[in-house]
């Protein structure tokens, strides 16, 4: 289990480093959008600010919920039931753990609920 502790703790870690990174774009769009007066609603140039401000918020949100996924999962690995799948009971697969590493379910209940 220290291999799927180390899986966590990385994942974790390049979670929180995209984290700062949408963070300092989020930062960028809210400053752009402070500096200039000028209408954006009505650019044919591309996307609004307000709607890039909107994206990275959602990809931000998305991101802090990973962070917490993961989060979860070292009070199962701690417990022994990291692995295991919570619907079925079946072990996870090495390969879905190695891919998703705070996955709940096994590839087949996953695949179920969706």
């Amino acid at each position: 289990m220290d291999t799927a502790r180390e899986l966590l703790e990385a994942e974790r870690r390049q979670a929180l480093q995209r984290l700062a990174g949408l963070t300092d774009d989020f930062d960028e769009v809210v400053a752009a959008s402070r500096e200039t007066n000028a209408d954006d609603e009505h650019d044919p140039e591309g996307a609004t600010i307000a709607f890039e401000r909107s994206q990275v918020a959602a990809l931000v949100l998305q991101v802090r919920r990973h962070v917490a996924e993961v989060d979860e999962a070292v009070p199962r690995l701690d417990a022994g039931t990291y692995g295991t799948c919570e619907h079925c009971e079946r072990p996870i697969g090495q390969a879905r753990l190695e891919a998703r590493p705070a996955a709940r379910t096994c590839i087949d209940c996953a695949s179920a609920t969706r």
